[in-house]
């Protein structure tokens, strides 16, 4: 089927800004649609286009980058000639899918794109790992985009519900509630989307079938990749790399889901795990959320690296991760589903999937915590912090009943001249309490 991807506009703005003066690199995990996305775009978008895997490509292809790059008349004649493609000038595209398994070929963009003849596209997993491209030069002619897994607008346009999003846009527009009939269906599509996920196989296949034990035999397999990936590529700490992507499931069953080095043994310490963690978040298998130690308007600049959260960077395969350790039972949530009601730890996949959103529409993730072992009076702890212009916005996630947020409230009185806008997420319809807004959570993208 042809998922909509919202990426595909930004392809379209570099195609025509770029004209030519500089490559695109698709980042991403590994099954987010990359490849998919790249090959649609340049099917649609050009004349014709000759696309290279890298991951599976011919020695004789090989020969050609290594030894017959100059003349690249030559070189580009080959090409054509070894895929049966007739390449136009301006017209046409060349595709380097998975170049991070031979950079050599990266590395060669500033060249081809100098020559100006065709558009080029690079796909990469695990492209921005120190080993991929230690040996290269970056080119300054490469521009570079992510590719995450679909939101839910992109989930409900697969389910072809393009009218329902266009009034959810409206009603967070103009801070008004959808009304009880379409806020069930929306938040019942928006929890099967929490156990679907984002990746586009799992949401092909429940578009396919609406089969929920089918498309976690589909999410069992992406992450059987992902643990293969980590094999293969962290060479020499990859018992580690695997400890903690093995942990996330339980450390966010926690009430305050900060990542603890003890649950991986008693002397773990962060300078042993730090090349873990980063190539987690470089393989974008998980988003990290960092601690901010001063909200302000330059929130990366405060923060306390050793406290972090690990959210999976897709919900759907975080519930499969926790039902394949145990975390959660299988028939359990999907007789949640039936009944309209994530009971099973839905904080935990609650506040993973707003990491997922906030991450898709463009935000770093920072939380605020602090203790005050003297005075639990003062402990506050924020779920997420977002900047918006001079000021900070404050996020809390309540997955059930609730009837305070005293740690809001505290948060709001300690930093009063930074805060800006006051957002709870729960399940239920848009709302306003004072200068706060409560948004049920299929608005967060908006945010």
């Amino acid at each position: 089927m042809d998922l909509h991807r919202k990426a595909y506009s930004r392809l379209l703005q570099w195609k025509e800004q770029s004209n030519g003066t500089s490559a695109m690199l698709i980042e991403g995990a590994r099954r987010v649609g990359k490849s998919y996305l790249a090959r649609r775009f340049a099917e649609q978008e050009y004349t014709s286009y000759l696309y290279l895997d890298f991951s599976n490509i011919e020695k004789e292809v090989l020969d050609l980058f290594e030894n017959e790059m100059n003349p690249l008349d030559i070189f580009f004649l080959k090409l054509q000639s070894f895929y049966a493609v007739n390449l136009k000038e301006r017209k046409s595209c060349i595709i380097f899918d998975e170049v991070q398994m031979y950079p050599r070929a990266r590395q060669m963009i500033k060249h081809l794109v100098a020559d100006g003849r065709y558009d080029y596209i690079e796909t990469g997993s695990l492209v921005n790992i120190k080993q991929n491209v230690q040996n290269i030069l970056i080119p300054s002619e490469e521009e570079s985009m992510q590719l995450n897994p679909l939101d839910f607008e992109e989930f409900l346009f697969a389910l072809n519900e393009e009218m329902l999003v266009q009034y959810i846009q409206t009603c967070f527009t103009n801070r008004r509630p959808l009304g009880d009939a379409l806020h069930r269906k929306a938040m019942n599509l928006f929890r099967v989307y929490m156990i679907v996920g984002g990746m586009p196989q799992a949401v092909e296949k429940y578009c396919e079938t609406k089969n929920l034990i089918d498309v976690n035999y589909i999410k069992q397999r992406i992450l059987k990749l992902y643990r293969d990936d980590i094999a293969k590529f962290a060479k020499g700490y990859e018992a580690k790399v695997l400890s903690i992507f093995d942990q996330i499931p339980e450390q966010l069953t926690k009430h305050e889901k900060k990542f603890s080095l003890a649950s991986l043994g008693k002397t773990a310490r962060y300078r042993e795990y730090e090349d873990s963690f980063i190539w987690l978040s470089e393989s974008k298998v998980v988003n990290h959320c960092y601690n901010s130690t001063d909200p302000n308007v330059g929130i990366n600049l405060n923060t306390d690296r050793l406290t972090m959260k690990c959210y999976m960077a897709d919900t759907g395969l975080l519930i499969t991760q926790a039902i394949d350790d145990g975390t959660v039972i299988q028939e359990e949530v999907l007789k949640a589903i039936m009944f309209d009601k994530v009971g099973i730890n839905e904080g935990m996949f609650l506040e993973n999937v707003v990491s997922q959103l906030l991450v898709a529409a463009g935000h770093k993730l920072f939380f605020y915590s602090r203790t005050d072992k003297n005075d639990f009076h003062n402990n506050i702890e924020i779920d997420f912090l977002i900047r918006k212009k001079k000021k900070i916005s404050i996020v809390e996630v309540k997955s059930g009943e609730y009837r305070k947020h005293t740690s809001l409230d505290r948060f709001s009185q300690k930093f009063s001249d930074k805060v800006g806008d006051k957002y709870i997420i729960y399940t239920k319809d848009l709302k306003k309490e004072e200068d706060i807004v409560c948004i049920p959570a299929y608005m967060v993208y908006y945010l």
